[in-house]
C-alpha cells in the first residue's frame, strides 16, 4: 500500500477561546486535519495543532519524501521525514505537519491489520480511561456553574486554566479555586493550569511556589504550566519544593526537547501533544523516556476528535497513564465525530477497539467547519 496523496483542511467557524492574551476568534484556524490517501483506497486520518496554511506549505516541502512510500510503516517514514528536514527548523511547522501524517499512518496500519492502534503499539492495558473535563477559568460564580453542569454530565475529573488566573490578583486566584472545589465536590480530581506559555507571562518562581501552597490546601492534583516554558532551572527548583505535583511540556516538540526537562527532574507529569510533538510515534517514545525517569505521562489534548482518538489509543498502551484530556464545548471534538463520545456510568471514556483509530468523521459537520473543502474522496 503506497501513499498517493496527502491532503489537509483547516477547521474554522467554531474555534473555542483559548484564554490567550491575543484571544482566538471563531474563524481562527489552530487545528488542521490531515488525510493520507493510498493507491489501494484506505485513508488514514491525522490532526495537527497549527494553522492550515503552515501545514499546506509543509506538505509541499515534504511531498518528495513521502509520495509513493509504504503507507504501513509509520515510525520509519516519520523518522525519514524528520531526519531529512531538521535543517528547516526542528520543532516548527514541519514537525507539526509530520505529527498529523504520523497519526494518519498509524490509523492506516491499524486498518490494514484489522487491529486498534493501541494493540499495535504493544498491547492494551485498558479499554477505558478517565477523561478530565478541560475548560477555561472564569469569575468564581460563573466557573462554579460550568463545573456543576459538567459534573451532571458525568465527568469526575476537571482541569481549569488560563483566563484571569495569575493575571489579576492572588485573592481572585484563590476565590476561583475555592469555588471550583465546592462545585465539583471533595472527591473529584481538580487540576489547575496557569497557562504560563501565554504571551509575555509575567509570573516567576516565587509566585509559582506561593500559589502551589494555596492550591495544595484545596486538594489540587497538579499545577500545570506555572512558569514560562523555557524556565528549565526554575521548573526543576519548583518541582523539588512544591507541595503538589508540577506538570508541563505541552509546547515542546520531539523527544530531543523533552530530554533536558526529564533529566533535570523538572516535571512530575509530562504532557506531550501528539498533534505537534511528532505524532503517535514520538509521543510513545517520550512516554517511555518519562517512565525511565519516574515521571508520569498524561497527554495534552486541547484538540480535535482525531487528536482525542490518537490520545485514547496512546493511553491504552502506556501502563501507568490513567487520564486523558477532554476539551469541553468544542464542536471540533464533539460534532465532527460520526459517533458522539459518551461517558459510561463511572465517568469513564471507552477506548475504541475498532481497527486503526476507531474513528469515523461526520461528513456534514466536516463540511460545515472546513468550508466544504474535501479531505478525502
Amino acid at each position: 500500500m503506497r501513499i498517493r496523496e496527502i491532503r489537509c483542511v483547516g477547521l474554522r467557524g467554531a474555534t473555542p477561546e483559548g484564554g490567550w492574551t491575543e484571544e482566538l476568534q471563531p474563524d481562527t484556524c489552530v487545528h488542521t486535519l490531515v488525510a493520507v490517501l493510498t493507491d489501494e483506497g484506505p485513508v488514514g486520518l491525522g490532526s495537527c495543532f497549527t494553522n492550515d496554511g503552515l501545514v499546506r506549505a509543509a506538505l509541499g516541502v515534504l511531498e518528495p519524501l513521502y509520495r509513493g512510500q509504504n503507507a504501513l510503516e509509520p515510525e520509519r517514514l516519520s523518522e525519514k521525514l524528520h531526519q531529512n528536514t531538521f535543517w528547516l527548523g526542528r520543532g516548527g511547522s514541519i514537525t507539526h505537519a509530520i505529527s498529523g501524517i504520523d497519526i494518519a499512518l498509524w490509523d492506516l496500519l491499524g486498518q490494514s491489520a484489522g487491529q486498534p492502534v493501541g494493540r499495535l503499539l504493544g498491547g492494551r492495558y485498558r479499554d477505558r480511561v478517565r477523561p478530565y473535563a478541560s475548560l477555561l477559568m472564569e469569575q468564581p460564580q460563573a466557573m462554579a456553574r460550568r463545573l456543576e453542569g459538567l459534573r451532571e454530565a458525568g465527568f469526575r475529573a476537571f482541569k481549569i486554566g488560563w483566563g484571569p488566573f495569575g493575571r489579576q490578583s492572588d485573592e481572585l486566584d484563590e476565590a476561583i479555586v475555592k469555588a471550583a472545589r465546592q462545585a465539583v465536590g471533595p472527591q473529584a480530581m481538580l487540576m489547575v493550569d496557569a497557562g504560563g506559555s501565554d504571551g509575555f507571562w509575567k509570573n516567576g518562581y516565587k509566585w509559582a511556589l506561593r500559589t502551589a501552597g494555596m492550591l495544595a490546601n484545596y486538594g489540587v492534583a497538579w499545577f500545570e504550566e506555572p512558569l514560562r516554558p523555557d524556565a528549565l532551572e526554575d521548573y526543576a527548583l519548583l518541582r523539588e519544593h512544591s507541595p503538589l505535583p508540577i506538570a508541563g511540556g505541552e509546547v515542546l516538540t520531539r523527544r530531543q526537547a523533552f530530554w533536558p526537562y526529564l533529566k533535570a527532574r523538572a516535571f512530575d507529569i509530562v504532557q506531550p501533544d501528539a498533534t505537534k510533538c511528532g505524532g503517535i510515534s514520538e509521543a510513545r517514545r517520550i512516554a517511555w523516556m518519562a517512565q525511565d525517569c519516574g515521571v508520569r505521562y498524561v497527554p495534552h489534548g486541547w484538540n480535535t476528535a482525531v487528536g482525542l482518538a490518537a490520545d485514547l489509543q496512546l493511553v491504552s498502551a502506556i501502563h501507568d497513564t490513567e487520564l486523558v484530556e477532554y476539551l469541553t464545548g468544542s464542536p471540533y471534538v464533539d460534532e465532527i465525530a460520526a459517533r458522539p463520545w459518551k461517558l459510561d456510568a463511572d465517568g469513564m471514556l471507552p477506548i475504541p477497539d475498532e481497527p486503526g483509530l476507531g474513528l469515523q468523521l461526520d461528513p456534514a459537520a466536516l463540511a460545515k467547519y472546513t468550508g466544504g473543502q474535501k479531505l478525502f474522496d
